[in-house]
């Protein structure tokens, strides 16, 4: 597993599992991580692979097995959540739908002297661009602006980080990308951090500072968007990280020979390989030669199209600009235009 180091760390998990039958497998299998101050970290995996269980670990929910969790370098593994001073954003935003926007707002905020209650919340809500909704309740919203108002009570409680689970699910496509945008802008202006949990590939890499990929309760790779992509540290993490090639290769320095032909690589290595080549790393150029790569499937996705091919019993996946069109069943010519990744054994 990768790690990326801080000399001071916000938080530090050592060792964190759960098991929550004796006779089940680890839900959460002996993790590490750390998060520096003001970094937003996607903890992003299938569901069952115990992301979840991890957050509810560091909130407080759920008592670990195993391991500590540390704020602050304080040992904070056995407190109780309001205890934490750790902020979280459900899902369903758990507004109170009695109370006006300002009166959710002014809920969290138990530290404020009375007297600057209004005032100072009409800070937060003038942070999230809803100061003239103050008056209103959040049946009166639309869901982009529900969760903002989320956002707003979880920041004015001033928590150390805040946690937030699957908070734009609820959204359609359009608003997703928009909040998405909104709330990240807003946690880097206030200098939070951040851990989202997720199992949108998309959300992870946008959203985030790092992304940590969890499989079977496992973190088997953490670091930067790009890396994760670029350099996937098992087959697991390439294919769920959008579409991937996985090929047989043998390698001589930077170049491998595999069924495609030779393909540059980015590590040397000698003998075989497993590689990881990105369907957009991919090129087709129009064939005649009948040996050639077969088109068997196209999927038009606006900006670009989805082609899977056919070569000697083998298939492919290529993604290219939407003006380069191929008819279904025509041959096309399969080339490399970038590294491939050396996948560990």
């Amino acid at each position: 597993m990768n790690k990326i180091k801080h000399s001071q760390p916000l938080m530090r998990v050592e060792g964190l599992s759960k098991r929550y039958n004796e006779a089940d497998a680890l839900a959460v299998n002996h993790i590490n991580f750390e998060l520096a101050a003001g970094e937003i970290l996607a903890l992003l995996g299938p569901s069952g692979c115990g992301k979840t269980t991890t957050l509810r670990m560091l909130a407080g929910f759920e008592q670990p097995n195993a391991g500590r969790i540390y704020l602050h370098e304080q040992d904070v593994t056995d407190l109780p959540p309001q205890k934490r001073n750790i902020g979280i954003v459900f899902q369903d935003y758990a507004l109170f739908p009695h109370m006006t926007l300002l009166r959710n707002v002014t809920f969290a905020m138990r530290h404020v002297p009375k007297e600057a209650l209004t005032d100072k919340a009409m800070e937060w809500l003038k942070l999230v661009g809803l100061t003239d909704y103050a008056k209103r309740y959040p049946h009166e919203l639309s869901g982009g602006q529900q969760q903002r108002v989320a956002l707003a009570r979880t920041l004015a409680a001033e928590p150390k980080l805040v946690l937030l689970d699957e908070p734009f699910s609820n959204l359609d496509a359009a608003l997703r990308e928009t909040t998405r945008k909104e709330m990240r802008e807003l946690f880097k202006q206030a200098g939070t951090s951040v851990i989202l949990v997720t199992h949108d590939q998309a959300e992870a890499m946008t959203f985030a500072d790092k992304v940590g990929v969890m499989q079977q309760g496992q973190l088997v790779q953490l670091d930067t968007p790009q890396q994760v992509y670029q350099n996937p540290a098992n087959a697991f993490v390439a294919k769920f990280l959008g579409h991937t090639n996985l090929l047989l290769g043998q390698a001589q320095g930077y170049l491998a020979q595999t069924p495609l032909g030779s393909i540059n690589l980015n590590n040397p290595h000698e003998g075989e390989v497993h590689l990881s080549l990105r369907p957009e790393n991919l090129a087709l150029t129009p064939c005649d030669d009948p040996q050639a790569a077969k088109v068997v499937d196209r999927q038009f996705r606006g900006h670009d199209y989805l082609y899977l091919l056919e070569q000697d019993g083998l298939q492919y996946c290529a993604i290219t600009p939407s003006y380069n069109y191929f008819e279904l069943n025509s041959r096309v010519a399969l080339k490399s235009t970038h590294c491939a990744s050396i996948l560990p054994d």
